[in-house]
């Protein structure tokens, strides 16, 4: 996209076209005109000197100026995508709004709609519309589209250089120490019938369930080098001295409805993790929690799924890399991992179940306290993902509104109401389509909104649609650029 064309997009965002105002593609470096609006390297920058009055097809109620944030190197372009920024004193807040697995295809039943199309989600359209919005990859070349993989490319990070697998990460966030021979493998639950995965999650079964599971697991078939470790729900670790790290093994949430002995693992070591899965069906059959989740119609915990495998992994921190600190609300063990890599925070809200009925407004209030004290939040909600995998739209939808309506919406008025310089991107991980019941690496929307900016009424789309489908770059490049920017603030 040339100089001229970003302009032209933002007059088209804004709505700023004839209305007395500057356009933002004839605004050039070091004008004098108070409160610029550079475009440098593909990323929107903002320099102040002074305020920029509302614009009334935008902003309505208020006309006062709106203070911006001072980013003094507006001027001579946005740091380097590797080099580390002077930190500044004031860093402007960063709120990441997240909705796992938003992204989708027309759907028949929605009139060939999207879920996140035909949600009634106006907070996502507002920001699209006052700020920035663009298509993004999420998922390096070669690597597969999971949320591990997706959610560092988010936080800025290149998985393509860091990744080991999505186990270590997990396995981190829960301070399990790993030597340099052991490999962590995430330990599904999971309900195997006539040969098909009919449920990756073995009804949702409950974490108390589940661990009396997993202990009777570790019992066993656990040794001095094969530990099993309780998690949450159906999400458990093993972590195996000398487990095989290079086998292929399928995420059980990508092969729902299918015949299992297609997905069985494969490639180096891969006949010992398949023997280790075989074994643990006759112990969670004999089991009393599955006795009684049959006798009372719930999906049993028919056998493990190993997956996800890899040694430990190391990340440079949000400190080191940008000066920020902060951390990450989320109720999936994986970001809580990654928080603790990153040296972020992760607190536990009470009632976040990564489902459609978790604690929202717990989640938001925690977000809310990070960022009282720290510069950066990363607020996760990972239910449009789950109702993906069910294969549900109608329910995928309701999900989305949900996500906008008690996340976005509070989160975005009370960043307008403190009035201080911040800035907030929301956007997903990947998509998840519920024609396939799991993740594709298509592109997805990414907005970004610099403010305060007064009550915005304008809406812009914030689907699939954007840039007609097509990606304009890798996610992890524009937010390390939007993270640097920050750090100046």
């Amino acid at each position: 996209m040339t100089s001229s064309q970003r302009g032209k997009h933002m007059e088209t965002a804004w709505g700023l076209g004839g209305m007395g105002m500057p356009s933002w593609s004839g605004v050039e470096r070091g004008s004098s005109w108070s409160g610029c609006v550079f475009i440098l390297s593909n990323v929107l920058m903002i320099g102040v000197v002074g305020q920029i009055p509302c614009a009334q097809d935008v902003v309505t109620g208020s006309t006062r100026g709106v203070e911006l944030a001072a980013q003094k190197d507006c001027q001579n372009g946005c740091f380097g995508r590797h080099s580390r920024p002077s930190f500044g004193i004031n860093k402007m807040k960063t709120l990441v709004l997240l909705g796992d697995g938003m992204g989708d295809f027309p759907v028949e039943e929605l009139g060939n709609r999207t879920p996140l199309q035909a949600a009634h989600a106006p907070t996502m359209r507002r920001i699209a519309a006052a700020g920035e919005v663009r298509m993004v990859s999420t998922v390096p070349e070669g690597l597969p589209p999971g949320s591990d993989v997706a959610n560092m490319a988010i936080l800025g990070y290149d998985a393509a250089l860091n990744y080991t697998g999505r186990a270590p990460i997990e396995a981190a966030g829960a301070d399990l120490p790993m030597g340099a021979e052991d490999v962590a493998f995430r330990c599904n639950l999971v309900t195997v019938q006539d040969g098909v995965m009919v449920d990756y999650s073995a009804g949702h079964i409950s974490t108390e369930e589940a661990a009396e599971l997993i202990e009777a697991l570790q019992v066993g078939l656990g040794t001095e080098g094969l530990a099993f470790h309780v998690g949450v729900q159906y999400r458990h670790l093993l972590i195996w001295k000398g487990g095989a790290a290079d086998a292929f093994c399928m995420p059980p949430h990508e092969i729902s409805d299918r015949a299992v002995a297609e997905h069985l693992p494969d490639g180096a070591g891969a006949e010992a993790i398949q023997e280790l899965m075989e074994r643990s069906k006759a112990i969670l059959a004999a089991h009393p929690v599955n006795q009684r989740r049959v006798a009372e119609g719930k999906a049993p915990a028919t056998q493990i799924w190993l997956w996800g495998q890899g040694p430990s992994m190391q990340l440079d921190s949000y400190q080191a890399l940008y000066g920020l600190k902060g951390g990450i609300v989320s109720a999936v063990d994986l970001l809580k991992g990654l928080a603790k890599l990153a040296g972020l925070e992760a607190p536990t809200v009470e009632g976040a179940t990564g489902l459609i009925d978790t604690n929202y407004a717990g989640k938001v209030a925690a977000a809310q306290e990070i960022l009282m004290r720290e510069d950066f939040a990363y607020l996760h909600i990972e239910a449009p993902d789950e109702c993906g995998h069910l294969g549900d739209a109608a329910l995928k939808t309701e999900a989305i509104e949900r996500f906008d309506a008690q996340v976005c919406a509070p989160m975005l008025a009370w960043l307008e109401e403190r009035g201080e310089p911040y800035q907030v991107i929301v956007t997903m991980d990947h998509r998840t389509p519920v024609s396939l019941k799991g993740h594709c690496s298509d592109p997805v929307p990414m907005a970004h909104l610099c403010g305060p900016v007064g009550t915005v009424s304008k809406e812009l789309p914030f689907d699939e649609t954007v840039n007609n489908g097509i990606s304009q770059g890798m996610a992890c490049a524009w937010m390390q650029e939007i993270l640097n920017s920050s750090a100046d603030g």
